[in-house]
C-alpha cells in the first residue's frame, strides 16, 4: 500500500517539478544582478529530485498514520505553493510576486515540518532538508529582489 501512496505524492511532486520544464531559467533570469552565492543552474534539479523522492515519501507515510488529517492538508499547502513560485518568477518575471509565494511557502513547510513531527517522527526529519533548501530559495529570491528592485514585471 505504501507504494502506491509513494506514486500518488510523488506524482503530485512531479507535476510541481514539471513547471521548472515548462519556465525554465531565460535571458531575463541570466541578465539579474544574482548574488554570488546563488547555486549553479545544474546543482537545482539534482537537489529537486532528492527532495521530492523525501516529500513524496513523508507523504505516504503520513497517509498511513492515525490522525494525519492537518498533516496532509498541510503537505498539499506547501506542494500547491511549490508549483506555484515557478511560473511568477520564470515565467511572469515577477520577483515581487514570487517573494509572496515563497513566503507563504516557507511558513506552510515549516508549519508542516512541526506537524509532521507530532504525526511521524520519520515524516518530519524527512522535511528538514526541504524547510532549509525552501529558507536558502527565499533568502535567494530577497537577495534578487533588493539586488533588481526594477526588474519585476509587477
Amino acid at each position: 500500500m505504501i507504494y502506491l501512496l509513494f506514486l500518488v505524492f510523488f506524482a503530485a511532486c512531479c507535476a510541481a517539478g514539471a513547471t521548472g520544464a515548462m519556465f525554465s531559467p531565460d535571458q531575463w533570469y541570466r541578465d539579474l544582478d544574482r548574488p554570488s552565492w546563488n547555486p549553479p543552474d545544474w546543482l537545482f534539479p539534482i537537489a529537486w529530485t532528492v527532495l521530492y523522492l523525501s516529500m513524496a515519501y513523508a507523504g505516504a507515510r503520513l497517509a498511513m498514520a492515525p490522525g494525519s488529517g492537518l498533516a496532509l492538508a498541510l503537505w498539499s499547502l506547501q506542494i500547491a505553493l511549490n508549483t506555484l513560485w515557478t511560473p511568477v518568477f520564470f515565467g511572469l518575471h515577477n520577483i515581487k510576486g514570487a517573494m509572496v509565494v515563497i513566503a507563504a511557502l516557507w511558513s506552510a513547510v515549516i508549519a508542516a515540518t512541526a506537524v509532521f513531527f507530532t504525526v511521524d517522527t520519520v515524516s518530519g526529519w524527512l522535511f528538514v532538508p526541504y524547510a532549509i533548501w525552501v529558507s536558502y530559495a527565499a533568502a535567494l529570491n530577497l537577495a534578487i529582489l533588493i539586488r533588481n528592485p526594477t526588474a519585476s514585471a509587477a
